[in-house]
């Protein structure tokens, strides 16, 4: 059980170490009868010990005298209570060396000494064996009665740990125990706690059904203690909104709805008493006496401002329950907000009754101003500002009252009666459009906050826009009825006179007063070089003010105007005087009517110039002037997306109608349900009425059909009715077209130069003529070619070079004459080549 060298460390060693280093080792001594027997002294000496050990022998005999051991108290005094014991055995033993010795009478009794003494010496031979034998034995039932004890208190342990799980599964089963009932009991106070919360929403409803129907109720709604009511009959709306299911909670929500309603209607009741009180109080005093500006407006704001706050704390109190909630149901909370609109309706009747006869007399003593009496535009600037004013001041005041806007401009807007009964029927009875111009300018730019503004408003800011908007609205509209009265009466409706007419001595009459205007700037050019008469501007302008056309284009208007059409003067100044004076879609609309209506106009004009003159006359006419209308209304931005001009077309039902009577079966209602899918129902047509893509058909036509007929005139002997007669002689034709050529380009020009100023334009149509022409004796002589082919004795046409007079020239021959004839391009000075790019220029087109 025990480890040897664990259990000699705790013996004492029973000499110093020192001491068992030098002390021999104990040899057992040889037997007596091995001995040698040599010297007798030695016998004598041997048989003297023998003697001492018979004595002993016979000492030891008698029984040892009792003597008390002492008994080992722990392990480490075991070895000295073992060698006491040791000791103790021996002291007899050596006490009985002192006795006598025993005489021997015989041989037997020798033997029988011998013998004994024998093993007397043995048994001293082997005493410290014997000890140490002793010792063990001593050790091992020491260990043994260790083993047992330890066997023992181990059974003791077991038993124990045994006992001890025993407690702890006790333990852990009362732990349990004691748990559960103390989850029970958390449980059971939180049940006891939830209804008593629960409760709480229930039991509120008698206190304050008492307290709301108390005969002096309505002293209290300023108080702190009114608001702390009316929140906690909130939290009890709320509680029986979230518990539907429990036990009436229906009827309690309904109660608690009624006295909530109660509560905000006491609210409204003092408010509107505090209101009366303060208005009852500025009207007595101003009814006893006369006021000046100064003391009309203390009474009228700074009374006003005495209790505003006091109120204004009540009135959030309704104010925040007339909110709906994100998510709530459309139309709930109307009753509250019905409360709130009655808050707002109260304050702008009291108010309205002191400020409104105040705004009317100020307006209308504006209105009997010497200045603005007659006058639309300054009349509205001064009554405009005055109740800016006015309304800045309200604002603020209202700010005092109430948080928020809502039902502030409406307030305001009643306010400002006064100034639309004045405002409206001057000008719906204004009918110079420049003064309608005019207010709408000054409404836009003065009070209407710009839309395209980055920066909008801020939280707090007064929006004066919003009441000024009625005002602007009715002179936009009535700009807009006198625009199109001007629209119809003086260019759809539009009658010329023949002097309107005389063209191109209108022309003429523009050239000299543009010549008359330049003879003190001239410069060293030729007269063809100089710069056009007409002073028509390089971009197109717009017109921004005035009561007339003149000085109000950045250049001379009246000789400007003087070389345009009527109606065409008259379109481009109305576009000018209403562009970004109304509405967008409204202008776009109006311009592509003025735009349609002009262009019909001079297309009239043209016809009738064409009849009276030329149709050369007709057609430049009308290229001048639909060329300036489309400079002109680049400049205003026109939208060129209008609105379908839808019409019912009926002639597909009066066709099948004819057809049936036709055939016979216009009573057989089998074949009018075979037409009904097809003609018999009348159609929608959509025409779109495009103005821009208008005037630039008619442009293109225009030019086409003057440069065909310039053309014309110098390629008929060599037009296709001419060849196809019999008898025709080519080359007599061609010396025909050469002569015409040579006359009429000349008058071709002088023709541009009457109606057209500018060189670019004039140079474009006399290379289209020039193509065209080229294109025409181009085509004869593929003809003449195709035809002349297989006959052996025709003339030969000439090739490149100089041409014969008796031959029929061709192409390329033909293409550089007629260059050298209408000399695009070289007509002009050598700079001014330079300018327009037409520097060896043999042909060009139109494009426009």
């Amino acid at each position: 059980m025990y480890d040897d060298a664990s259990f000699y460390t705790f013996m004492p060693s029973a000499a110093p170490q020192e001491d068992r280093q030098t002390t021999p080792k104990h040899k057992r001594r040889q037997s007596l009868l091995k001995q040698p027997n040599e010297d007798p002294q030695a016998n004598e000496r041997t048989l003297d010990v023998i003697a001492e050990a018979s004595t002993d022998s016979r000492h030891h005999a008698a029984p040892p005298k009792a003597t008390l051991t002492r008994r080992a108290q722990s392990y480490s005094d075991f070895h000295d209570a073992a060698k006491a014991i040791l000791d103790t055995e021996k002291s007899p033993r050596r006490e009985k060396g002192n006795g006598e010795y025993q005489s021997i009478k015989d041989d037997l009794e020798f033997m029988n000494w011998y013998d004994e003494l024998e093993n007397d010496l043995l048994d001293a031979s082997h005493e410290q064996y014997t000890d140490y034998q002793n010792q063990l034995d001593l050790y091992s039932s020491h260990l043994d009665s260790l083993l047992s004890d330890t066997t023992n208190t181990l059974d003791l342990l077991t038993s124990l740990s045994d006992s001890f799980k025993a407690v702890e599964v006790q333990t852990t089963s009362f732990q349990k125990q004691c748990e559960g009932l103390t989850q029970e009991q958390k449980r059971l106070t939180q049940l006891a706690d939830e209804i008593t919360q629960n409760l709480k929403y229930y039991s509120f409803l008698e206190p304050v059904t008492r307290r709301l129907n108390a005969p002096g109720a309505g002293s209290l709604v300023r108080s702190q203690e009114f608001s702390s009511m009316l929140a906690r009959l909130d939290e009890c709306l709320e509680y029986m909104a979230a518990h539907p299911k429990h036990r009436e909670a229906s009827t309690y929500r309904a109660r608690y709805r009624l006295l909530m309603t109660r509560g905000l209607t006491l609210i409204r009741v003092n408010f509107v008493n505090g209101l009366k009180d303060t208005s009852s109080d500025v009207m007595k005093r101003i009814a006893e006496r006369q006021l000046n500006d100064t003391t009309m407006s203390a009474l009228l704001y700074a009374k006003f401002r005495v209790g505003a706050t006091e109120l204004k704390k009540v009135a959030q109190e309704i104010r925040k329950r007339s909110i709906r909630a994100p998510g709530a149901e459309a139309g709930a909370e109307s009753e509250y907000v019905g409360l709130m609109n009655e808050l707002y309706a109260n304050y702008s009747a009291i108010r309205g009754k002191l400020i409104i006869p105040w705004i009317t007399k100020k307006i209308r003593d504006v209105a009997a101003a010497p200045s603005t009496s007659k006058e639309l535009v300054p009349f509205a600037r001064n009554s405009i500002s005055y109740m800016r004013e006015m309304c800045s001041y309200e604002y603020d005041l209202w700010r005092e009252w109430f948080e928020g806007e809502e039902g502030l401009y409406d307030f305001l807007e009643s306010a400002c009666e006064p100034l639309y009964d004045e405002l409206r029927p001057r000008i719906i009875h204004e009918n110079e459009i420049l003064k309608l111009c005019e207010l709408c300018t000054l409404l836009q730019t003065r009070y209407m906050h710009d839309q395209d503004d980055e920066e909008p408003l801020a939280a707090n800011d007064f929006d004066f826009s919003v009441l000024i908007q009625p005002a602007l609205e009715d002179a936009q509209t009535r700009l807009v009825f006198r625009t199109q009265a001007i629209l119809r009466d003086e260019i759809e409706r539009y009658k010329p006179k023949p002097d309107v007419l005389d063209y191109p001595a209108c022309n003429r009459k523009v050239s000299l007063l543009g010549t008359k205007n330049q003879r003190s700037a001239t410069s060293g050019r030729k007269a063809s070089n100089a710069e056009p008469t007409t002073p028509m501007p390089k971009t197109p302008m717009i017109v921004e003010g005035g009561d007339s056309l003149d000085g109000q284009w950045g250049f001379d208007t009246q000789a400007a105007f003087q070389g345009w059409y009527p109606t065409l003067k008259k379109a481009i100044w109305l576009l000018s005087r209403i562009y970004r004076l109304v509405n967008s879609t409204v202008f776009d609309d109006l311009a592509h009517q003025i735009v349609h209506q002009t262009t019909l106009s001079l297309h009239h004009a043209s016809t009738l110039i064409a009849t009276n003159r030329t149709p050369a006359d007709g057609h430049l006419f009308l290229i001048k002037h639909l060329l300036i209308l489309k400079q002109q209304i680049v400049a205003f931005d026109i939208e060129y997306v209008v609105t379908p001009d839808i019409n019912i077309d009926f002639s597909g039902v009066t066709n099948t109608f004819y057809e049936l009577r036709e055939r016979g079966g216009f009573f057989d209602p089998r074949n009018l349900w075979k037409r009904m899918g097809g003609n018999l129902l009348p159609k929608v047509v959509e025409n779109m009425l495009d103005a821009k893509v208008e005037l630039d058909g008619r442009l293109r036509g225009v030019i086409t059909d003057f440069t065909t007929g310039s053309a014309d005139r110098i390629t008929n002997p060599i037009n296709e009715r001419t060849t196809a007669k019999k008898g025709f002689d080519p080359l007599k034709a061609v010396n025909h077209v050469k002569a015409s050529a040579e006359k009429e380009v000349p008058l071709l020009r002088k023709k541009l130069d009457e109606y057209l100023d500018d060189r670019r334009t004039k140079e474009t149509l006399v290379s289209a003529v020039q193509d065209l022409v080229t294109q025409r004796y181009e085509a004869f002589y593929e003809g003449q070619m195709k035809e002349k082919s297989g006959e052996a004795g025709s003339r030969r046409a000439s090739k490149k070079g100089k041409g014969r007079e008796d031959e029929v020239w061709d192409v390329d021959m033909f293409e550089e004459w007629v260059g050298g004839v209408f000399m695009v391009g070289k007509v002009l000075g050598r700079e001014d080549d330079e300018d327009d790019g037409f520097s060896d220029r043999g042909s060009g087109t139109a494009s426009f």
